[in-house]
């Protein structure tokens, strides 16, 4: 019998991933600082841990044959409290050792693309791409690489660990929702008056989970798998969305010239307890966005992605099952 432990569990990523895992006869434990409703009616341990409480983490990892590291703070307004470079770099480093002192046999650390230097990788990026180790990187940005160093630094020669780096997400049991999946509604219901100019590459969550079980079987030891899916503005994100439910798709195309001199205006101008519509880090992200190859994921994991089409109608059929 296979025993898994999760941390950040009750996520968009974690939610299919339990799932996923599941299905295949394993045995979960969820780990997480706060339980929702994501999880509901699974046959799941439910366990409470903080990445920063490397105690609560020996004690979520004990038994486990594989950990699957997805906990992290993500972040489009920078780094203002510390609380984002806390979790994102600590986090891995504490859940390394964890696991390398409870003798997990695989650690798979779910990473992000923004871990490479999109900034300055050209129009592709693979594996071998430049890395994200300073300004004019978003905090974000920075906090991923660093993460992977204190994992390695962590591991050391005993731990057993891959690393998966995912583009943008999006997918089904989105409770959250997520940031990616709070602008399709927003398309969705003619919420955004106009269509802001680059792209980004966004990849199917269930893609991402079979990419990451994938990566637990066969992935090499201390191997980077960039899991990416398809490559689409903003404006074609836009027109997806409308072929389902027939928005409106924005009439008035704005360039990312004109837009960005606004981000810290509109950051300025936002009320505290909400997040601005866009910020420097968020049109950091939509400027610098180079195609993302998994030739690396698809011929050592038989890793696959599926239209963008079918992603973005099943997530919108799954968020109206749902009454959202």
């Amino acid at each position: 019998m296979t025993r898994a432990t999760v941390t950040g569990a009750y996520g968009l990523v974690g939610a299919n991933l339990v799932r996923a895992l599941l299905d295949q006869g394993v045995v979960v434990r969820a780990a997480d600082v706060r339980r929702t409703d994501s999880l509901d009616g699974l046959d799941v341990e439910h366990v409470e841990a903080d990445v920063l409480d490397p105690e609560a983490l020996g004690a979520a990892f004990a038994d486990a044959d594989v950990v699957f590291h997805l906990a992290a703070m993500i972040s489009i307004v920078g780094d203002p409290t510390g609380k984002v470079r806390q979790v994102n770099v600590q986090g891995p480093r504490n859940a390394g050792t964890a696991a390398r002192a409870a003798g997990v046999g695989r650690f798979v650390h779910c990473s992000s693309v923004h871990a490479f230097d999109l900034h300055s990788c050209g129009p592709s990026l693979d594996e071998t791409g430049p890395r994200t180790a300073g300004a004019p990187a978003p905090a974000y940005d920075q906090s991923k690489f660093a993460g992977e160093q204190a994992l390695r630094e962590a591991a050391g020669t005993d731990l057993d660990f891959v690393i998966v780096n995912p583009t943008g997400v999006i997918g089904i049991h989105d409770h959250g929702p997520s940031r990616v999946g709070e602008t399709i509604l927003e398309l969705r219901d003619n919420k955004i008056p106009v269509n802001v100019g680059g792209g980004f590459d966004f990849v199917d969550v269930r893609d991402l989970v079979d990419g990451m079980i994938a990566a637990w079987r066969q992935g090499r030891t201390g191997e980077n798998y960039l899991l990416s899916g398809t490559r689409i503005s903003i404006k074609e994100l836009a027109q997806i969305v409308s072929s389902f439910t027939g928005s409106r798709v924005p009439r008035i195309d704005v360039p990312l010239s004109l837009i960005t001199p606004l981000g810290p205006l509109v950051m300025r101008l936002t009320p505290g307890n909400r997040i601005p519509i866009f910020t420097p880090d968020s049109l950091h992200a939509l400027r610098y966005s180079p195609s993302v190859s998994h030739y690396k994921a698809a011929t050592e994991l038989g890793y696959r992605v599926r239209p963008i089409h079918e992603t973005v109608g099943d997530t919108l059929n799954w968020f109206a099952a749902a009454g959202s």
